[in-house]
């Protein structure tokens, strides 16, 4: 026992090395100083002052502090070592950086991968709601969109374009260790069209200012361990951490304002109501008819309401409180932080988004430094009331000279019985809750100074619960409906459970100039989905309408439980020489329950290398080339996002009975064959930084994809629509991703940052056989991407019969076939990408981003009635043929009787003319801060900061937004101010 215990005596020379750590003469909190080659390290206090006692006299320090290089020291006889970090010493990329990877860590100078990083200080400059929005112009290659301003919504995410037809295209989200499934449960049919197409993201319940950092992992070398699940790319999302510092607090308090991003310009009730009655004349009606109450005198024709000012255009708030707390000790660290937040909705009424989330971390390491215990706990609380449909739409098309939505004593304006009051729909209402938990351990434990054993385990499950209910208060009064037998409510049950366990060995060994590092591990992982949703009518009472029990009628529309298993085997190797050559091999071997017994298993792999030629003797003593790299990676991954049981027979049940008895209907055919997508990934990438000011990083990618996974028409004697199956079809997603950074100016008083990223892709299919006679042939075309859409070809107005024109692809003389529809419509974007600048001087920050797009969108005609008819139009809709204006932009109004005029604008809106240029560039965020000056000695420290964003947008877009143009609320623009206390 004396021998053990003197053992670290033996090792230790006594000799005790102190010092200071600053940056720009401020004093850096949190450093870690460790002795290389030892365990032995401490931690600068809030005086940025260290002291450690070292155990070799030919000791070399080293000083690691995340967003700044590591900074090596040799001790030699010096027994005060003091280090100042510049901002020119972070040469831009930060080479010496550790990047999270998932399954290890590398540097970022010697990654041999595509990985993208975005830091806290990144997100914490944005007033946003959902990590999504924050990612947004952050990273080349990703395009992240999303679907609706209103909160709670879903986005669209695109890592490196669409490479699937039928299957998922979504890039796999890992929250500190564990997978976190992005698709919603949510029911389209029970939330209606304010949440487009029941797209509720379930990160929407992870508080963006938990987020320490987020990597974007996009090339085969960095997600080939990740196997399938990492098809479409890899998104890793770490939260933050404890200190090993005495115990903190931090507090946080903002408040903002919320409004839409713009509107849509349309008639005044003067030009609208000369727009109506040139269209009765047009249609040779002199008398106007008793239900054309904007025109015939029954409304007030001087009476003008902006509609969409009323409906969608009030200015929302939001509040939110966020607290955490961390500390620890040589050996425990320690973070919980919770945060609380209300937001009123720019909707007309009543509706909210109220968000909780509670989150921890608990990290312990041996004395002996041996063992390692990692512990993250993130428990979320979403509640979302919103009306049931989006009032957009609703508010372009109501007449300007409508009624007033009250009567005088404040009810509900029917206008005897003359039109639908767009503030009854309010009646019907949606309402959301969502639970989050989310569990991530790991275990580790050093067996040898080069062999480790480590262990993750996680857990994850999110629940959602949703309503929408409608009261017979909706309907007009006088309708024979509008009674307790018209009230009806729907609830959906959404719950989505997933367990991972992840054991691994990792090697690692230097030898000379040469060192390895190798991972060997396994994954085992199962979730469970299930969903029932329910539909009630006939109720006693409105109050009773969240309780379905009470409903003289109930009905199952869906009911569902499913399991997917999935199981895998990696390895990787990764060999490096003289720390500038590298190669990185990756393997892979995958199982999936989604695929029958004979397709189970499949091999993926890809390799990756590197070599930082700066380091050459040739540039070693160069004053201009900083740093330089190539590197590039080939690899294969798989894709089972399809479903679960797709393979296999299935059965449906029937709604009605057969000799009393439930019956079922056959909804799929067997197909064993069935087997997962091939995505092979080829990258070459250029980096190099320039007089330590200036980094340039250039990339090239091309992927295919192939082995489609999609459903085979079948004749309709099988009794089956399609077949699920693999077709020998080929998507190629390419492009160039360019990457700028620079420290314009560094001075111990003022620093200049300047960031730019641009992307240019491109996506196309290139192989379908025999697609002009399959049924998709409406849907795809050769050389185009998979979002194309075909519409009618439009040639303008006809100066004689002042009506819209279209060509006649297939020359028999009308337009009335799908043959006709082949003008292609492509709204990826040509190319996007984001400008950010960070400036400080003093104790004062300034931040900004501008993010580019260059697209066609939907424009303002997307979904309008027939000119002339009572709706109202955009502005450009004056510009209609008549006998004086021939030459016209659009067609002659029309009160709907003129039959050849409505099939005219019917075709008008499936065609190419609803669709415009929509480029924009746009002021993403703006973040300025202060932080005020307090004692030396003060614990105190506190900052105020203003926060925008989507502060202005500079496009030729003549409709909505032109970065959402869909028919739904726009994205909004917020103005935020706030104050952190730390202490």
């Amino acid at each position: 026992m004396g021998l053990f215990c003197a053992t670290p005596l033996l090792a230790q020379t006594g000799k005790t090395v102190t010092g200071t750590v600053k940056e720009l003469q401020v004093p850096l909190v949190g450093v870690m100083v460790k002795e290389e080659g030892t365990d032995n390290s401490t931690f600068t206090d809030d005086n940025g002052h260290y002291t450690l006692t070292l155990q070799h006299d030919d000791a070399k320090l080293i000083f690691e502090q995340l967003d700044f290089p590591i900074r090596e020291e040799e001790v030699l006889n010096r027994s005060v070592i003091n280090v100042s970090f510049t901002k020119e010493e972070e040469s831009i990329q930060l080479k010496d950086v550790v990047i999270n990877a998932g399954y290890y860590a590398v540097k970022d100078k010697e990654r041999t991968g595509s990985i993208a990083r975005v830091t806290a200080k990144e997100i914490e400059n944005q007033p946003v709601n959902n990590v999504l929005d924050a990612l947004q112009g952050r990273v080349a290659g990703l395009e992240i969109t999303s679907t609706t301003g209103t909160a709670g919504g879903g986005y669209s995410i695109r890592l490196r374009g669409q490479n699937s037809i039928n299957a998922g295209n979504d890039p796999l989200f890992i929250i500190d260790g564990v997978p976190f499934d992005i698709g919603s449960s949510s029911s389209a049919t029970v939330s209606g069209s304010v949440i487009p197409s029941g797209k509720v993201n379930p990160l929407n319940t992870i508080d963006p200012q938990s987020i320490e950092s987020i990597e974007v992992l996009k090339d085969a070398d960095a997600t080939a361990i990740y196997g399938s699940r990492g098809a479409n790319g890899v998104i890793l999302i770490t939260t933050k951490k404890g200190t090993k510092n005495k115990t903190s607090f931090n507090v946080d308090f903002n408040t903002s304002i919320n409004h839409i991003t713009k509107y849509v310009d349309l008639l005044n009730t003067e030009q609208y109501i000369k727009l109506r009655k040139e269209a009765f004349s047009n249609d040779g009606i002199t008398t106007y008819p008793f239900n054309a109450y904007d025109v015939n005198g029954t409304w007030d024709q001087t009476r003008y309401t902006d509609w969409q000012r009323m409906l969608i255009g009030n200015i929302g708030s939001n509040q939110t409180a966020r607290f955490m707390v961390n500390g620890g000790s040589e050996y425990t660290s320690f973070m919980v932080g919770a945060n609380l937040m209300k937001e009123s909705s720019v909707y007309f009424g009543d509706f909210y988004y109220n968000k909780t989330s509670i989150y921890s971390n608990l990290n312990h390491t041996s004395t002996d430094k041996r063992f390692n215990f990692n512990l993250n706990t993130s428990l979320g609380l979403d509640r979302n009331k919103l009306p049931h449909t989006d009032l957009a739409r609703v508010s372009r098309s109501l007449a300007p000279n409508s009624p007033s939505i009250y009567t005088n004593d404040g009810r509900i304006n029917w206008e005897n019985n003359t039109w639908n009051n767009p503030i009854a729909t309010l009646e019907s209402v949606y309402n959301n809750k969502t639970y989050l938990v989310n569990l991530g351990s790991s275990l580790n434990y050093k067996i040898t100074d080069d062999l480790s054993a480590k262990i993750n385990l996680g857990f994850n499950q999110t629940e959602l619960t949703e309503f929408q209910i409608n009261p017979h208060t909706r309907l007009n009064p006088a309708s024979n409906a509008s009674s307790l037998e018209s009230s009806s409510s729907y609830r959906n049950l959404g719950k989505r459970n997933s367990w991972i366990i992840e054991p691994q060995l990792n090697f690692n060994k230097t030898f000379k100039e040469n060192k390895i590092d190798l991972s060997y591990g396994f994954t085992f992982s199962k979730a469970e989905t299930e969903d029932l949703s329910l539909y009630g009518f006939g109720f006693l009472d409105n109050s009773l309408l969240k309780r379905l029990s009470a409903a003289k009628t109930l009905r199952i529309l869906n009911e569902a439980n499913s399991f997917y298993n999935y199981m895998a085997t990696y390895l990787r190797i990764n060999y490096s020489f003289k720390n500038k050559y590298f190669i990185n091999l990756t393997g892979r071997r995958d199982g999936s329950s989604r695929f029958s017994p004979e397709n189970r298993f499949s091999n993926f792999g890809a390799v990756g290398a590197a070599w930082i030629f700066s380091k050459e003797n040739a540039f070693s003593n160069s004053n201009w080339l900083s740093f330089g790299k190539l590197r590039g990676s080939i690899g294969v991954t798989g894709n089972d996002q399809i479903g679960n049981y797709q393979y296999l027979d299935t059965y449906s049940i029937s709604d009605g009975l057969y000799e009393g008895n439930v019956s079922l209907n056959p909804s799929r055919l067997y197909n064993p064959n069935f087997s997962w997508e091939k995505n092979i990934k080829r990258e070459i990438a250029f980096e190099i930084d320039l007089f330590k000011k200036l980094h340039l990083e250039s990339s090239f990618y091309y992927n295919t994809s192939s082995n489609q996974l999609v459903g085979y028409s079948l004749p309709a004697t099988t009794g089956f629509y399609s077949i699920q199956a693999n077709l020998d079809a080929d998507v190629v997603n390419k492009g160039f991703e360019f990457l700028l950074s620079s420290h314009v100016i560094n001075s111990v008083h003022f620093s200049w940052n300047v960031n730019m990223q641009w992307t240019f892709p491109t996506t196309y299919l290139k192989k379908f056989p025999d697609l002009e006679t399959s049924t998709y042939r409406n849907l795809y075309q050769i050389g185009y991407p998979l979002s194309i859409y075909k519409f009618y070809k439009y040639t303008g107005v006809d100066s004689e019969t002042g009506l819209y024109t279209f060509e006649d692809f297939n020359k028999d003389g009308k337009i009335t076939s799908t043959d006709d529809k082949q003008a292609i419509v492509d709204l990826t974007p040509k190319w996007y990408g984001s400008l950010t600048n960070d400036m400080k001087y003093k104790n004062r920050n300034f931040n900004f981003t501008f993010y580019w797009s260059k697209k066609i969108a939907y424009n303002e005609w997307a979904g309008t009635s027939t000119m002339g008819t009572f709706n109202n139009m955009p502005v450009a809709s004056l510009d209609y043929w008549s006998e004086d204006n021939p030459n016209a932009s659009h067609q002659k109004p029309t009160s709907g009787t003129n039959a050849a005029a409505v099939s005219a604008s019917s075709q008008f809106k499936q065609s190419d003319a609803v669709f415009s240029k929509a480029d924009f560039i746009r002021l993403k965020n703006i973040a300025i801060s202060y932080q005020i000056p307090s004692k030396k000695d003060q614990s105190i420290k506190a900052k105020v900061y203003l926060q925008g964003m989507n502060l202005f947008t500079i496009t030729p877009f003549k409709g909505g937004d032109p970065e959402q143009t869909s028919g739904y609320l726009p994205p909004l623009k917020r103005l935020s101010i706030g104050t952190t206390i730390n202490f």
